[in-house]
C-alpha cells in the first residue's frame, strides 16, 4: 500500500469516513510475516530483509503471539536518553553481505520495528477490512506486548491540527512528515491511496564534480559541496536528469573540468567505505564555481539524507556563500517522546 505526495495535511472530514493521521517514519518499509516460530521480513519491493536484522527476528519470536502479518517500518535510533533521533545512515549500514558484520551491527546499532497496519491475524485475512477496524485490532493485539521491546505501535490521531503539530515538532527527531489514511478504506497493495506530507526545503550548493552515467553517455549525477570550517565538504548529489539533459550538461560543464598540464582530466574519487568497497566512486572534478539551488527534505550530519532535486542554477550566488550554516534545521526533538505510549 503506497502513498501519493500532497502539500498540506487534509482536513479530517475532507473524505467520506474521515482521515486518520500518523507520523511518517523514515526507515525501511517492511512486512513482518510470523507463523509460529517462523519469521520473515520483506521489503516493499519483496526483497528479503530477514538475515540483516536477526535481533528483530528474535524479538518477533519472543513478543508477538500466534501468527500475524504486520506492515511497518524498520528504524535505528541514535543519541542518549532525552536526545534520540532516527539514524538513517546507521540503518543503511545494516545491509551488509558479511554475516559477522551483520551480527556485530545487530548489537551495536539494533533495529526497531514500528507497526502501522495489520494484514492478517491468526488464520484471518483482515486486509479487506476498513482501516478503522484494522487499527482497532492492531491496538488490541499490541496491548499485551511487553513494554520496552523493540516492537512498537505507531501513534495515530483523527485531529488534523494535532497532525500538523506532529509535522513540525517530530521533524527534530528525524521523522519525515505525516501520513493520512482513509478510515473507511481497505488495504490496497500497490495503489497510492494514502497521502504523505513531507518536509521540503531549499538550499544553494556548489557543484564540485560529476559522475558519468552508467550508459557511458552524459552525466549521471552532479556532486554537491558546502563550505564548512574552511573546506568544501561533500553533502550529496543530484541524479534525476533526462537522457537529453545528461548530454547537454556535459557541454555546459566542460569549461569547468579540472585538467593537468597535459590537458588530461584529473579524475578523482569520493570517500570509499567498507560498505561500498566494490562501488565505482570515481568522478570528474570541476572548479567549484557554479552554484545550484536544490530542494531537499533533511540534512543528517553533513549530508542530505536523500538524493536532492535540481531547481535552478544560481549565477547570482557567490560559491563561498554556500555554507552548512545556511541550512535550515529542525529544532531537536527526542525520538523517545514520539515512541512513548
Amino acid at each position: 500500500m503506497l502513498a501519493k505526495a500532497v502539500k498540506d495535511v487534509p482536513d479530517a472530514d475532507a473524505i467520506e469516513g474521515g482521515w486518520s493521521y500518523e507520523p511518517k517514519w523514515d526507515g525501511f518499509r517492511c512486512i513482518i510475516v510470523k507463523d509460529g516460530d517462523e519469521v520473515e521480513l520483506a521489503s516493499r519491493g519483496k526483497k528479503p530483509l530477514t538475515r540483516y536484522f536477526p535481533e528483530l527476528v528474535a524479538a518477533c519470536r519472543e513478543h508477538l503471539p500466534g501468527s500475524v502479518v504486520l506492515d511497518g517500518e524498520v528504524v535505528v535510533r541514535s543519541g542518549g536518553p532525552g536526545a534520540q533521533r532516527l539514524a538513517w545512515e546507521a540503518l543503511g549500514q545494516r545491509i551488509h553481505p558479511a554475516e559477522s558484520r551483520v551480527a556485530k551491527l545487530s548489537a551495536e546499532t539494533p533495529a526497531e520495528f514500528i507497526a502501522f497496519d495489520l494484514l492478517a491475524l491468526g488464520d484471518e485475512d483482515v486486509a479487506s477490512l476498513p482501516f478503522a477496524e484494522r487499527r482497532a485490532r492492531l491496538e488490541t493485539y499490541f496491548a499485551d506486548l511487553t513494554k520496552g521491546s523493540p516492537l512498537h505501535l505507531t501513534r495515530v490521531t483523527r485531529d488534523a491540527q494535532e497532525a500538523r503539530d506532529w509535522f513540525t515538532r517530530f521533524e527534530g527527531a528525524g521523522l519525515d512528515g505525516v501520513v493520512a489514511k482513509a478510515l473507511a478504506s481497505p488495504y490496497t497493495p500497490g495503489k497510492r491511496t494514502m497521502l504523505k506530507i513531507k518536509h521540503k526545503r531549499t538550499a544553494e550548493a556548489v557543484v564540485t564534480g560529476y559522475r558519468v552515467h552508467k550508459s557511458g553517455r552524459g552525466i549521471g549525477s552532479l556532486l554537491l559541496g558546502l563550505h564548512h570550517d574552511g573546506r568544501l565538504v561533500n553533502v550529496g548529489g543530484i541524479a534525476a536528469f533526462t537522457a537529453q539533459r545528461r548530454l547537454e550538461l556535459i557541454d555546459e560543464l566542460e569549461p569547468l573540468v579540472l585538467r593537468d598540464a597535459e590537458g588530461n582530466v584529473e579524475h578523482a574519487e569520493t570517500d570509499r567505505s567498507r560498505f561500498s568497497s566494490a562501488k565505482d566512486v570515481s568522478f570528474v572534478p570541476l572548479r567549484p564555481e557554479r552554484v545550484v539551488e536544490v530542494s531537499f527534505d533533511q540534512l543528517e550530519g553533513h549530508r542530505f539524507r536523500h538524493t536532492v532535486q535540481f531547481l535552478r542554477w544560481r549565477p547570482d550566488r557567490d560559491p563561498q556563500s554556500c555554507t552548512l550554516d545556511q541550512i535550515d534545521r529542525a529544532p531537536a526533538y527526542d525520538l523517545g517522546e514520539v515512541l512513548a505510549d
